[in-house]
């Protein structure tokens, strides 16, 4: 382990902020080793998201989830969801059959983070419209910047 680093995250509150002393649950430290930090970049990274997704609806085995995930690899899935079974999230049963079967669940608190996670998803489905034309407009300011000037000489 590093020079500096906790095995566990200790209280992450900045004291040097005006209105420290304040309980705000939307500011939190940005140093490596907040909680917070940890868990906001394990719980909203693509993977996670995409097996929350789909563990909303219904129990499925490893390679269910795999074959609904495009993209991911075996390793990549088996990492995500050892996080997340780590972090209360996805239940791992292993039912004693010759091979072994293997299925996941959120978790109650799975099921919370799922509802948190759908109030996104209707939020970009509703604005897609907007963030499309605001991206088209942002290219196209940008291509306009990017365009060499002609000089009168060149003319």
């Amino acid at each position: 382990m590093e020079e500096g680093t906790l095995k566990s995250p200790s209280n992450c509150a900045r004291t040097d902020l005006p209105g420290a002393g304040d309980t705000d649950p939307f500011q939190w430290d940005s140093r490596e080793g907040c909680e917070v930090r940890q868990i906001l970049d394990r719980v909203a990274d693509k993977w996670s998201l995409l097996v929350i997704a789909l563990l909303d609806s219904r129990v499925l085995r490893f390679t269910e989830l795999r074959r609904e995930i495009d993209g991911i690899s075996q390793r990549m899935l088996t990492v995500t969801l050892r996080q997340l079974e780590r972090d209360g999230v996805v239940k791992r049963t292993v039912h004693a059959v010759v091979p072994p079967r293997v299925e996941y669940e959120l978790t109650p608190l799975g099921g919370t983070l799922h509802t948190t996670i759908r109030a996104l998803v209707t939020w970009t489905e509703e604005h897609q419209n907007e963030i499309a034309a605001a991206r088209a407009d942002y290219d196209a300011r940008a291509a306009d910047t990017e365009r060499p000037t002609m000089t009168a000489d060149a003319r």
